[in-house]
């Protein structure tokens, strides 16, 4: 998947800006770590990984649409929680610049002191 481009079925990009108010901009070891979780599921059950980006991309329409939905966890970071998978995606809302910067697609099974950048 090339980040940038809308991957939702009937909505190009030009309908995405127009939907939201805000930009979603991935940090560069949030685009490895999902990249990298969608390789993995697919690698161990066919349209695994597919599953995977349909509930990812959920919660991210989420965001887009209702950025201040899920609470405030630390240093004005928030948390959307990533359903039938153990992910979170982690982001901060920056209202004045209308951006929304995704830090983390980060597994709830790994170390917590890695989930914050």
């Amino acid at each position: 998947m090339e980040f940038g481009k809308s991957e939702r079925k009937g909505t190009d990009f030009k309908e995405k800006i127009i939907m939201s108010a805000y930009f979603i901009i991935f940090h560069p070891l949030a685009e490895k770590e999902y990249l990298e979780s969608i390789e993995w599921y697919e690698n161990n059950l066919i349209n695994l990984g597919e599953e995977f980006i349909k509930e990812v991309e959920q919660v991210i329409e989420l965001i887009e649409l209702q950025p201040n939905i899920f609470p405030v966890k630390k240093a004005k970071k928030r948390e959307g929680v990533v359903n039938r998978f153990p992910y979170v995606v982690i982001y901060q809302v920056f209202e004045k610049q209308h951006l929304i910067h995704i830090l983390s697609v980060f597994n709830t099974n790994r170390n917590p002191k890695y989930k914050r950048r």
